[in-house]
């Protein structure tokens, strides 16, 4: 089976320029742990709701001006939505991440899929 067949492809994203008040409710409303985020077509980061706590607040920076851009993990895990089932969860347990960005071969982002997706 193919991670396409599996997916969640209704992918709710954000700017690098969100601020951390704009994910947080995302996360709440849509009921999400985490948020691409893309800039010009383009997957640059993701940003989960442990990002948000331990990188925003945490860290001690300012709530009302931290943004995406400030709190998102830079190194960006993914897995093409061609790739069969069994190879991203192998790959998510070696990786220790509970859910991916999909993106297809043009590296466009297409959805994100989770561990309760594959299992």
């Amino acid at each position: 089976m193919k991670v396409r067949e599996v997916m969640t492809s209704d992918v709710f994203t954000a700017r690098p320029d969100a601020s951390i008040f704009d994910l947080a409710e995302l996360m709440r409303d849509e009921d999400i742990g985490a948020v691409p985020i893309v800039e010009d077509d383009k997957l640059v980061g993701m940003v989960t709701d442990r990002d948000i706590v331990v990188r925003g607040l945490a860290d001690s920076q300012d709530p009302a001006s931290a943004t995406a851009r400030t709190v998102m993990t830079n190194t960006m895990l993914y897995c093409f939505d061609d790739q069969t089932v069994e190879e991203v969860l192998d790959n998510m347990g070696e990786q220790q991440v509970r859910r991916l960005p999909v993106v297809d071969r043009d590296k466009r982002l297409v959805g994100v899929v989770s561990i309760g997706d594959l299992c």
